[in-house]
């Protein structure tokens, strides 16, 4: 249980609109696939197994994380909300499942604040080494 509590509001943008991961905010606490610049823009997990169980992996690696709540979890999308120890900071982290692309869309941004210290990309690239080493995406 965080010391403090400094959630933020849910963002009403979050999901999936016209197949993409809705778009990074100008500051530098977003990563997502689906930016077009290079400060927030991070590649997806590339599936070496059947998508399915990429995703079943991916959904179970995220499920893992410490402080973390499942809000959304849809077949091909997943929402969750992963809190910060101490002051209870709240990130939003989605994948999305491309099947066809054999590719898992990844996104995760700070709700409050400018800066985050580099965790949300630190998050994405933890479930990569994760997921990499139970042999599912490259």
């Amino acid at each position: 249980m965080p010391l403090f509590a400094f959630s933020g509001r849910r963002p009403g943008n979050l999901g999936v609109s016209s197949g993409r991961l809705s778009p990074c905010p100008c500051s530098p606490n977003c990563v997502s696939t689906d930016a077009d610049d290079i400060d927030h823009n991070i590649p997806g997990f590339e599936c070496v197994v059947a998508p399915t169980d990429a995703w079943r992996a991916a959904h179970a690696a995220v499920v893992a994380l410490p402080r973390t709540t499942v809000v959304t979890d849809a077949p091909e999308y997943l929402h969750a909300e992963c809190r910060s120890a101490f002051f209870g900071f709240v990130d939003d982290l989605e994948m999305h499942l491309r099947a066809k692309q054999n590719l898992i869309a990844v996104r995760s941004a700070s709700r409050l604040g400018r800066s985050d210290f580099g965790v949300n990309k630190k998050r994405i690239e933890e479930l990569r080494q994760s997921l990499r080493a139970q042999g599912v995406i490259r």
